[in-house]
């Protein structure tokens, strides 16, 4: 039996015949249960791809993409700068000084993290500029005294723009210890919000002069912040970067895949596991074909038969269970493909539309930052969802088609 009349045989037995209304039925959940497992699979991962580039958006809108550190090669920052930013992939460079301080409002005192920067360069790195709420990061002029706060750190402390703040900073003596500790008093001059509460809820942001008045005297830097054109490249950029500005490699680098290592493996363990649970709806579609094809084996015993006196191989009676099976899931694939991909892409829309009509919200504005899905459809995991459950499938069909072809013509021919 040539490869055609295979395909002919294969797709005969799957149109419905007297008597097999039931194996119709099986036909029909095997393609749907394959479809459903698919498109859930592509757009939770969509959905998951979506989180993770959020996370990174809002995470490095205040640490850059790499920072470069050493006391030794940072004494005279100034040039340090101008080096760095000059290294090809390198977009821009800002200097910064961190440290910790107790700020003290209406509110109460609560502990901050104080990050002394220079406005003009820190808006080329970070994405506080555009965050602002109130006021601008400009006015964090030098000796003005002015300090722009975080909102969930501004709600904690009860105050607002224009409002005195307190801070009490630590003195470093000789060696680790803490000599004195000094407080100064600040004014509120903006607000502004990046959507994560580790920067929300702690940050504070003064000029880097003031910061140098409060903590490091001497002009010293805690270190520069990098960005590059390329986030994922970053890493090996700002390296080779450093190396070319300081060819002592002085230098210490630590990029943005290092300072928020638990944050993205976190969303890596969640979207595998999510990729596996939603497997077991495409596991229990390829049962699905097995039954279905095991009983189709049981039902055409006496065509198979037939098949065989006229003279077909052992290896042709596979090719049709094979092919039939394969046709089911292959279908049910790309109608999922097809049903996911639409979906992840109007997941802004359709997910308005699941609220209303089930009357609950994905993402509840007084508990999350993002009050929208968010989704990126790529193709690799697209390719990927599409080659397992082929694969999958596939495999489903091999057993009952074995079966099929241990068929003994004579035995069931004795008996029609």
């Amino acid at each position: 039996m040539r490869r055609p009349v295979a395909l002919f045989v294969a797709l005969r037995y799957l149109r419905a015949s007297k008597g097999s209304g039931f194996v119709s039925f099986v036909n029909a959940a095997s393609v749907l249960g394959v479809m459903l497992g698919v498109a859930a699979l592509i757009v939770v991962m969509s959905v998951m791809n979506g989180f993770e580039n959020e996370l990174r958006e809002r995470l490095l809108g205040m640490t850059a993409h790499a920072t470069v550190s050493g006391a030794d090669a940072l004494a005279d920052w100034p040039a340090a700068v101008e080096r760095l930013a000059a290294q090809p992939g390198v977009v821009a460079a800002a200097p910064y000084v961190e440290f910790e301080a107790l700020l003290s409002g209406p509110g109460g005192m609560t502990a901050a993290l104080l990050t002394g920067v220079q406005p003009d360069l820190e808006r080329r790195v970070s994405a506080v500029g555009d965050s602002m709420l109130i006021g601008r990061l400009d006015d964090l002029q030098a000796g003005s005294r002015a300090v722009v706060l975080g909102r969930g750190l501004a709600r904690r402390l009860g105050v607002a723009v224009g409002d005195p703040v307190s801070m009490l900073v630590p003195r470093a003596g000789a060696g680790a210890t803490v000599s004195a500790a000094r407080l100064s008093g600040f004014t509120v001059s903006g607000l502004f919000e990046l959507g994560v509460q580790e920067h929300d809820s702690v940050r504070a942001l003064v000029h880097l002069d003031d910061a140098g008045e409060l903590v490091q005297p001497g002009g010293e830097i805690s270190g520069i912040r990098v960005e590059t054109a390329d986030i994922f490249a970053a890493p090996q950029l700002v390296r080779n970067a450093a190396a070319n500005a300081s060819p002592g490699g002085d230098l210490q680098v630590r990029d943005w895949t290092q300072e928020n290592a638990s944050y993205f493996r976190a969303i890596r363990i969640e979207k595998t596991m999510m990729a596996l649970l939603l497997s077991l709806i495409i596991g229990v579609a390829a049962f699905n074909i097995v039954a279905m094809l095991v009983m189709v084996v049981a039902e055409k015993r006496g065509g198979i038969a037939i098949l065989r006196t006229l003279g077909c191989s052992r290896r042709e009676v596979v090719a049709v269970f094979l092919l039939q099976g394969t046709v089911i899931g292959w279908f049910g694939a790309l109608l999922g493909i097809a049903l996911g991909v639409v979906m992840a892409l109007n997941i802004d829309t359709l997910a308005p539309l699941l609220e209303n009509l089930f009357g609950f919200q994905f993402m509840p504005a007084d508990l999350y930052y993002l009050t929208e899905l968010p989704a990126d459809l790529q193709a690799t995991d697209v390719l990927t969802a599409a080659l397992g459950v082929l694969l999958v499938t596939a495999l489903a069909t091999v057993y009952p088609a074995l079966r099929a072809a241990r068929v003994h013509p004579a035995e069931v021919l004795r008996y029609e």
